[in-house]
């Protein structure tokens, strides 16, 4: 391996991504002041100059020309009559300078010297992506997708940098083919044998966040200011949001002109609903505004359970509720209380309907709980849904159903008042509506 070949090697190595010239020159210059110490004891004397855009090294060993037989330190002395065979004229007192040719320190040597900076420049670029990616975490970032996994995606990023995108990172809608486009953000940047792992999001809170601030000047510029956010990626998404300038409306500002700044958020996150809510910090106040698109007539706050309980009428229930109950759960999570739905009816009493408290003894507290969660806080409201529907939004197992059912067809088959010697059946369920849940259960089992 000759100049030639080691030229060619320098080539090789300016084309890494992450480091800079001056870096890279230092790193050269080090393993060759290396190879120096090896063969000569000490590099003092000794230049190297580097040029990473020609791809060529230079070598020169400086000796001081002294008086002939007064040479005392080779390395660094030379004496007059060696110095005149290199140039006539030279005098004691001068500088020798000598180019060492690289051909010189051995083939052997050469190929070490190789693989060492090829180690070192590699190690280098590995330390320049972590610590300019760890600078970037929070950021949006656009690649193109290189590979698709099973459970991942490579993207590399304009400089050719790989990063993932692990699918649970992705929005459940998210299709990606080789070649396309991915808009995510850095999530996290870790470091696994040494080398970095850059992960990639497009579930994170962050994500939103971000978009808002490219699509709306008013969060950029600090006018307005996002409170919190609490998502579903790709279904829902509450956005509270609250202004420094009481000349700005901070949900229109988000929202836009016929809604042209969320639109284009929504199209990124593969249209899910975004709910841009007013933050305030009058508690009842912002609950109700969570609970949107749903009116509330009345609540019950207990702050010492954080547990509140809103009151609406019955065709606002499915609402506050939303589909697979995510509305309740976002607003939940939004103002930090466990949020329990009520059917508000002044003719409870007219409809001998029971409230499903009272069936403790025969149902477990917490499935009464999921129930209710679901806005079926009464037995009539629970046999009233449909048992697909029931299973969909329960999320309950088919025997807990079924279980549940049967015990309250047979309690408003079998609940009977007594007064005036006689007895008779309570409840406009009848009879033969408890008899037909009660077959279509037994039939299933």
């Amino acid at each position: 391996m000759g100049i030639v070949n080691l030229a060619e090697s320098f080539s090789e190595f300016k084309e890494f991504k992450n480091i800079n010239r001056p870096t890279m020159m230092k790193v050269l210059e080090d393993v060759f002041r290396t190879l120096l110490r090896k063969r000569y004891g000490d590099d003092e004397n000794f230049d190297v100059i580097v040029n990473t855009d020609k791809g060529d090294l230079e070598i020169w060993r400086r000796r001081e020309i002294v008086e002939n037989g007064a040479v005392m330190d080779s390395l660094k002395e030379v004496a007059l009559n060696e110095a005149r065979r290199v140039e006539g004229d030279y005098e004691v007192g001068e500088e020798l300078y000598e180019e060492i040719k690289i051909d010189d320190f051995g083939r052997r040597a050469i190929l070490a010297a190789r693989q060492t900076l090829i180690s070192k420049i590699m190690e280098l670029e590995k330390d320049e992506l972590y610590k300019k990616y760890s600078d970037r975490v929070g950021e949006i970032i656009m690649g193109e997708v290189y590979q698709v996994w099973k459970r991942e995606l490579l993207v590399l990023d304009d400089e050719g940098n790989e990063l993932i995108l692990p699918k649970e990172e992705m929005i459940k809608r998210d299709f990606f083919k080789k070649g396309d486009t991915v808009r995510a953000i850095v999530k996290e940047v870790a470091l696994r044998n040494n080398t970095p792992i850059i992960r990639l999001s497009r579930t994170d809170n962050n994500f939103l966040a971000k978009l808002m601030e490219l699509e709306v000047p008013e969060i950029f510029d600090g006018l307005i200011v996002v409170k919190k956010i609490v998502r579903q990626p790709g279904d829902r998404a509450k956005v509270a949001v609250e202004s420094y300038d009481d000349r700005i409306d901070p949900v229109g500002a988000c929202v836009g002109m016929k809604g042209s700044r969320i639109h284009g958020i929504v199209r990124e996150l593969k249209n899910e609903n975004i709910d841009i809510i007013n933050f305030t910090g009058n508690t009842p106040l912002f609950i109700r505004r969570c609970l949107t698109p749903a009116k509330i007539n009345s609540m019950d706050i207990d702050d010492t359970n954080n547990r509140v309980s809103v009151y609406l009428d019955p065709e606002e229930v499915s609402k506050a509720i939303g589909k697979g109950g995510v509305n309740i759960k976002l607003a939940s999570r939004m103002t930090g209380y466990e949020i329990d739905v009520y059917r508000d009816t002044e003719d409870f009493e007219e409809e001998d309907d029971i409230m499903l408290d009272e069936f403790s003894d025969e149902i477990d507290k917490w499935v009464i709980d999921v129930l209710k969660g679901i806005g079926l806080d009464t037995a009539r409201t629970v046999l009233d849904m449909e048992r697909k529907e029931l299973l969909r939004r329960s999320d309950l197992e088919e025997e807990t159903i079924d279980n549940i059912l049967k015990i309250l067809a047979e309690e408003f088959e079998e609940y009977k008042i007594e007064g005036g010697g006689q007895t008779q059946t309570k409840g406009k369920v009848d009879n033969k509506k408890a008899n037909e849940i009660k077959a279509k259960v037994e039939e299933e089992e």
